[in-house]
């Protein structure tokens, strides 16, 4: 992250030694916290944003938060995580969905999370593949950036805390993936998906698989049946293939990456 910001950090840093201690049953259901007198036990924050304007916006919310310190801003995962070493003192990590090193969600969450780094995603309008990527790979939120500021900083608190942060966008997150939201496809059924959403015919899959003709269409019908039932209907071969690339069984188009 640039000089600047790093700047602003450190100085709007609550840098005195008191320590301050608040229990996360003293926090309002609004997320919201009031400090008594004592002590207040500061929630350690990290940013991964690429934007520098975001960057010092969110470091502005937070400093106003004695409870929530941010500690370490950088642009991509692997900057992060070359800063804090093996054993990051790190309570969340709020982290750009889309980086412009063009590194996958689901990749960046599950390298943070292999640190013990829980993950609140901070996000834009972005392709619905890539937050459920991030979802699938378990965070605790995904957060618009375009939510006021009370909302920021109670989803961010809560998150440090360990909570999870329901949100529209985290809840159609969750129903639009079969991992999370209980679609259920067997394995052979992934398998014929996946070859017949690709692009094969049905008796090109059945030659593929040892199946008969009849099975694999047999097979194609529970298929939609279940996408049907999940409030995702398929009923063309084109509507099979975007099931099948959200779901996670064929890969994202390269201009979605982007």
């Amino acid at each position: 992250m640039t000089s600047s910001l790093n700047r602003f950090v450190r100085e709007r840093s609550y840098c005195n030694t008191t320590p301050v201690s608040i229990d996360v049953a003293q926090c309002g259901d609004d997320g919201s916290v009031s400090v008594n007198a004592g002590e207040v036990t500061r929630r350690r924050i990290a940013l991964v944003e690429d934007h520098e304007s975001v960057a010092i916006g969110l470091a502005a919310m937070l400093a106003a938060e004695p409870d929530l310190e941010l500690v370490h801003t950088a642009r991509t995962v692997a900057e992060l995580l070359d800063a804090v070493g093996p054993s990051p003192d790190l309570d969340l990590c709020v982290l750009d969905l889309r980086l412009a090193d063009s590194s996958l969600p689901e990749d960046n969450v599950r390298a943070l999370r292999e640190r013990g780094v829980e993950v609140l995603v901070f996000t834009g309008a972005e392709n619905a593949y890539l937050v459920r990527s991030a979802a699938r790979a378990g965070v605790l939120g995904v957060l618009r950036k375009s939510e006021s500021v009370a909302t920021v900083v109670a989803a961010v608190r809560r998150a440090a805390s360990g909570e999870q942060v329901v949100t529209t966008d985290w809840a159609a997150a969750i129903d639009g993936d079969p991992e999370l939201s209980g679609v259920g496809l067997s394995p052979r059924q992934e398998e014929v998906l996946t070859l017949y959403a690709s692009g094969e015919k049905a008796s090109r899959v059945a030659r593929l698989t040892g199946l008969s003709e009849q099975t694999v269409n047999d097979y194609l019908g529970r298929i939609r049946q279940k996408y049907a039932d999940a409030g995702r209907p398929a009923p063309t071969k084109t509507d099979l293939y975007k099931r099948a690339v959200e779901d996670g069984w064929l890969p994202v188009p390269e201009r979605a990456r982007g």
